[in-house]
């Protein structure tokens, strides 16, 4: 019976001796294939979806629809970590999908940290701000500068008759609509979807500011034509104070049916329609280009937006101040301070006053 027991122990010793060996190994195996590879990472420039911002940062884009295991062989041939098969292993125990978009990786990193950051969807995030009285076009610079996404399938979206319907926009673009602020897009981010961060931000901050009752009131026709006199007072007004008042003075000119004369809206022509560059002064032929949007040809508002307003101009045109002013004439440039005049020939006066000043 002892010599039973005596083998059993020392059968069982063994046992425990081959497990705690084996143990070790497969640590050991688990430490070294899950640990960076010690050579630095050698990306060629043959894998556009890899690029090392420095000795220690890389930019991962995980391609739609790409699987783990594709995204283990473009890690390992880019020395990124020691082997695609421990990647897959990892893969299928964790059994968690990897999120589609771009990351920066710190190097160097273990293979589980890697999996965790792709897993979790932690993408890197492109701060990015939009200045009031930007137009799509240049927004759309901005935003390829900053390698969010395409300018030109930039402003292909923003012309989409389904996002239009979307936010019910009775115009062809969504010029106007995208409210300029800063926000955080990862790169290669679908146009779509951008313009829909910034739309669902533009709806929020206007009810925010002017009552959903009262928004409901107007209807979408007549709120579209608020953001268009609004977009014309975000280029036109330099101190804040001074927008509201100069909506009332639109509101005026629109009352009498008279004509808007906002230079802004002939610059618009020249920038956006024509793609000419910004002019420094605008000429007499400037204000008789024949085009919907010249304020000083037609009466009435322009067929849309000139430009993405902010908060002071959209508050501006849905509260103007009422005044029995028709004109405006800037005489503080470095202030930014307009005169207003009842009259033409107050205003001409204002005028005159302005260069015997200077």
């Amino acid at each position: 019976m002892r010599r039973i027991i005596k083998v059993f122990f020392k059968f069982l010793s063994i046992i425990l001796a081959l497990g705690l060996f084996l143990s070790a190994l497969a640590f050991g195996f688990f430490n070294y294939y899950n640990s960076p590879p010690e050579t630095p990472a050698s990306i060629t420039g043959e894998d556009p979806a890899l690029r090392l911002e420095d000795e220690s940062s890389l930019f991962l884009e995980v391609r739609n629809g790409e699987s783990a295991r594709s995204v283990g062989a473009r890690l390992e041939a880019a020395g990124i970590i020691r082997s695609q098969y421990f990647w897959h292993v990892l893969s299928r125990i964790k059994k968690e999908h990897i999120k589609t978009g771009t990351y920066l990786i710190k190097l160097p990193q273990s293979q589980m940290e890697i999996h965790s950051l792709l897993v979790a969807g932690e993408q890197l995030l492109i701060r990015v701000t939009i200045p009031e009285g930007a137009t799509l076009r240049k927004a759309a610079i901005i935003l390829e500068e900053a390698g969010i996404c395409k300018a030109e399938d930039f402003l292909a979206a923003a012309s989409s008759q389904a996002l239009l319907d979307q936010y019910n926009i009775p115009g062809r673009t969504m010029e106007g609509y995208l409210f300029p602020d800063t926000y955080l897009f990862p790169l290669s981010f679908p146009p779509e979807r951008v313009i829909q961060a910034m739309a669902d931000n533009f709806f929020r901050r206007l009810l925010e500011w002017v009552p959903e009752t009262f928004l409901l009131t107007l209807g979408m026709d007549e709120i579209n034509d608020k953001i268009i006199l609004a977009s014309i007072i975000e280029r036109e007004y330099r101190i804040a104070e001074e927008a509201a008042l100069m909506a009332g003075v639109f509101h005026n000119r629109l009352g009498i049916n008279m004509a808007l004369q906002s230079c802004a809206t002939v610059e618009y022509i020249i920038t956006e329609i024509q793609g000419r560059p910004h002019p420094q002064i605008l000429y007499n032929r400037d204000l008789e280009i024949r085009d919907p949007y010249n304020t000083y040809l037609r009466t009435g508002l322009p067929p849309g937006p000139i430009s993405a307003p902010g908060a002071v101009a959209i508050l501006a045109a849905f509260y103007p101040v009422p005044s029995d002013y028709l004109y405006f004439r800037l005489t503080d440039p470095n202030a930014g301070r307009h005169y207003f005049s009842r009259t033409f020939d107050e205003h001409i006066r204002a005028g005159a006053f302005y260069l015997k000043g200077n």
